[in-house]
């Protein structure tokens, strides 16, 4: 894959306090979404903080520090958690995400005997790119509905992120989100939008409660299931990132690696009472955005994030931040997630003059942004395979089926 020149492509390059400013700007961007998993489920938000910083290291630790990715709190397991922890208790929800992160690694070691390329050729140029372009615009309602809590706001933040990535000259180029989210704070606080009741009561330091998972066969066999669509979306990611970097991390490090650290950073964080991790759009939204990618910054990150569990009071002052300056700058970075999908259809020449391509482009775009589902029952279990996994999954069978 060629290199992009513009790149950051050594942190050592810069000075202590540029590279710090960095690793924030990746914290603040997957604050929003990682704690709002534990707000749903009742899950504790220090907990889910701290585990996402750890998960997002071990990560590294297995993939030998060569993918820029963050990883945090996944929302594929949110219902299955609500019915286990009524049904059962939350303990016991946690347990069925750990046996889901050993299902992860049941298939890098499956990956690591017969080898990748089994799994790589189901991911032609003709499924990624689409799927690249789901993974982006299925979070555009998400980022329409931060910004309509105050479009005033977003506007704000929006312009300010667009200004500097198009106007910008040298740092300055690369932190648009830290600008951005700045600029639309300092106008939140003028105009009356930030609530500081929460910072002033929240202590400076405290431990998070960590809790022990348990286990039995029913919770088990709800929770773990959901695994077999997030390893389809943890491919989708990896591929996604993969394109934004312009490199294959399906190769180097491996599907093998990036599976088996998504996997035990899930097993470890269920374990001790946080929800399952995963590879973060929004922060590979930053990378497309910044060009900086060099891995060391995402470890930052996840050291800041591994504070804030420690610290309520941080946490606070991160969650004061209106969602609607969230919103504006999700528009830009979900966006250039699915820009970079019809850049990687462009790329690769794939040719829609055959009707096959264009049927499997449009399939997996249709039912990965208009919400198919597909209920499976096995026993007494109902699940169900949604979104990008069963676009994915259709995807790969039209590319099989249909003639060249």
């Amino acid at each position: 894959m060629k290199t992009t020149q513009n790149a950051i492509t050594d942190i050592n390059q810069l000075p202590l306090y540029k590279t710090v400013i960095l690793g924030i700007q990746h914290t603040f961007t997957m604050f929003g979404a990682t704690v709002l998993v534990p707000i749903i489920t009742g899950l504790d938000i220090s907990v889910a903080l701290f585990m996402a910083g750890l998960g997002t290291l071990i990560f590294h630790l297995i993939t030998k520090g060569k993918v820029p990715a963050f990883l945090g709190s996944s929302f594929a397991y949110i219902a299955p958690i609500l019915i286990v922890s009524v049904s059962s208790g939350m303990a016991y929800a946690q347990g069925g995400i750990v046996i889901a992160g050993f299902v992860y690694l049941l298939l890098s070691i499956l990956i690591a005997i017969y080898g990748s390329d089994k799994i790589v050729r189901f991911f032609p140029p003709v499924v990624t790119g689409p799927i690249i372009m789901v993974i982006g615009l299925k979070l555009a309602p998400v980022a329409i509905e931060m910004a309509s809590s105050n479009w005033l706001l977003a506007f704000v933040s929006f312009t300010i992120v667009t200004a500097v990535s198009v106007y910008g000259r040298g740092f300055m180029k690369i932190i648009p989100i830290i600008i951005g989210l700045s600029g639309g704070y300092l106008i939140a606080v003028l105009t009356g939008n930030v609530d500081f009741t929460a910072i002033k009561e929240a202590s400076v330091l405290g431990i998070p409660n960590f809790t022990i998972a348990k286990f039995n066969l029913e919770s088990v066999l709800i929770v773990a299931p959901v695994a077999i669509a997030t390893m389809v979306e943890h491919i989708g990611d990896v591929i996604a990132i993969g394109a934004t970097v312009e490199k294959d991390f399906l190769k180097d490090p491996g599907l093998s690696k990036t599976l088996l650290g998504d996997g035990i950073a899930t097993a470890v964080s269920a374990m001790f009472g946080g929800p399952a991790n995963t590879t973060y759009s929004e922060n590979t939204g930053v990378l497309a955005l910044t060009r900086a990618w060099d891995p060391r910054i995402m470890q930052l990150a996840a050291v800041f994030a591994m504070m804030l569990g420690f610290s309520p009071k941080l946490g606070a002052v991160i969650n004061s931040i209106p969602t609607a300056i969230i919103g504006g700058i999700s528009i830009i970075l979900f966006g250039m997630i699915g820009s970079i999908g019809a850049k990687s259809l462009i790329e690769n020449h794939v040719d829609f003059n055959q009707s096959r391509n264009l049927i499997i482009a449009a399939v997996i775009l249709v039912i990965g942004l208009g919400g198919a589902v597909m209920p499976i029952s096995v026993g007494t279990v109902d699940l169900e395979i949604a979104g990008m996994a069963l676009a994915a999954i259709v995807g790969i069978i039209l590319n099989f089926v249909l003639p060249e």
